[in-house]
C-alpha cells in the first residue's frame, strides 16, 4: 500500500471536509425544495471513502454503490459542480438532470452507481468483476452495500458465483448500524454481518470503518489479493452515520445521546487531531482549508442554481428510440 504521508493527512483532511461540506448544503437546499425527492446523506461515514480511495487504483479500478451516492464519484474524479446539478435535477447534472439524488453514474470516472433497489448493486458489481476477468483485466471492484441490503437473497447468490469463478471483486458492508431504520440486532441472531462469509468459504472480517487507516489497510489487503487472482473478499466496514436514512427519517429509533458519542470519534476529527499531533499543519492551516472548503461548497452550489433545466423532449429522447413511433421524434 501507499504510504500514508502528511500529504495524504492534509489531502483526507481537506477532501473528507469538503464532502461532509457538500452534503450540508445539499441538506439546507433539500429543505428549500431545490433537491426533490429522496436525499440519503453521508454524514459520519466518510473514512470509508477516503480509506478506500488510497488503496484503490483510480486508473481501473471501479465502484458501485447503493443510493447513498453523492460524494463517491467526487472521490473517483467526477466534478462536483456536476453531481450538485444532477441533485437540482439540471441539464448540466452527471446524467442531464434524469437521474437524481440516488443515481449518480459515470462510466467515464469508472463508479457504476448509485442505485435505489436494496442490494441490486451487488450482483452488478460482481457482473462488472466478470467482465473485467473475462477480458484479462486486473481491475478490482468495489461492491458496497449497507447491512440492510446484506439481508436480502441476491447477496447469497452472488457470494456463491463470485467464489466459484474467483471474481476480483471485494464486497464491502457500510454496517451503519440501523439499514433504514431498524437495528441491526433485530433483523438477524447475529450481529457480525462479515461472518456471511464464512458460509462460502470467503475471506472475510470487520474493519473500523470511522478510521481511514484502518479503512485503506484492510481494503489494500482484500484488492491485491483480487488484483493476483486469488478472488473476492467480505469486509463488514462498521460506521455510523449522524443523520437520519434520509431526510425524510425521524430517528425514533436512536437516541441524541448515541450520535453525540459517535460524534466523539468523528473520522474528521481523528485525521484533524493526527495532524496537529504530527505538527502536519497548524490551527491556522486548517483554517485556511476549511475556508477553501467553504468557496469549493459555494461555487458548486451556484453553478447548479444558474445552470438550466432539461428541455422537456429529452425526457423522450432518454428513454427509448423505435424508428417507426409516429407520435414523437426523437434524437437518439
Amino acid at each position: 500500500m501507499q504510504k500514508i504521508t502528511k500529504e495524504v493527512y492534509l489531502n483526507w483532511y481537506e477532501e473528507m471536509s469538503f464532502w461532509r461540506k457538500f452534503e450540508d448544503k445539499l441538506a439546507a437546499v433539500y429543505i428549500q425544495q431545490k433537491v426533490r425527492g429522496f436525499l440519503h446523506l453521508y454524514n459520519g461515514q466518510e473514512a470509508v471513502l477516503a480509506g478506500a480511495l488510497h488503496a484503490m487504483d483510480l486508473s481501473k479500478d471501479k465502484m458501485i454503490t447503493a443510493y447513498r451516492n453523492h460524494v463517491q464519484p467526487i472521490g473517483m474524479g467526477v466534478d462536483p459542480k456536476r453531481v450538485m446539478a444532477e441533485l437540482y435535477g439540471k441539464a448540466t447534472g452527471t446524467s442531464h438532470g434524469l437521474g437524481g439524488s440516488m443515481h449518480i453514474f459515470s462510466k467515464e470516472h469508472r463508479f457504476y452507481g448509485g442505485h435505489g433497489i436494496v442490494g441490486g448493486q451487488i450482483p452488478l458489481g460482481a457482473g462488472i468483476a466478470f467482465g473485467d476477468k473475462y477480458k484479462g483485466s486486473d481491475a478490482v471492484t468495489l461492491c458496497c452495500f449497507g447491512d440492510g441490503a446484506a439481508r436480502q437473497g441476491s447477496l447469497h447468490e452472488t457470494f456463491n458465483l463470485a467464489m466459484l469463478w474467483q471474481l476480483p471483486v471485494v464486497f464491502i458492508c457500510e454496517n451503519n448500524g440501523y439499514a433504514m431504520g431498524t437495528s441491526v440486532a433485530r433483523t438477524a441472531s447475529h450481529t457480525d454481518v462479515w461472518k456471511l462469509g464464512l458460509g462460502y468459504e470467503m475471506p472475510c472480517g470487520p474493519v473500523d470503518g470511522m478510521n481511514p487507516v484502518k479503512v485503506a489497510e484492510g481494503l489494500d489487503e482484500a484488492i491485491q489479493r483480487a488484483r493476483k487472482g486469488g478472488g473476492p473478499t467480505f469486509l463488514e466496514l462498521k460506521t455510523y452515520r449522524y443523520r437520519g436514512h434520509s431526510m425524510s427519517d425521524a430517528q425514533h429509533y436512536r437516541t441524541k445521546k448515541e450520535v453525540e458519542d459517535y460524534k466523539k470519534i468523528d473520522p474528521i476529527t481523528q485525521v484533524k487531531e493526527v495532524i496537529l499531533e504530527k505538527k502536519y499543519a497548524s490551527e491556522e492551516d486548517l483554517k485556511k482549508i476549511d475556508k477553501r472548503v467553504k468557496e469549493r461548497v459555494a461555487e458548486c452550489e451556484k453553478f447548479a442554481e444558474e445552470s438550466p433545466f432539461p428541455e422537456k423532449n429529452v425526457m423522450y429522447d432518454a428513454v427509448y428510440e423505435q424508428k417507426d413511433y409516429p407520435f414523437i421524434t426523437n434524437n437518439i
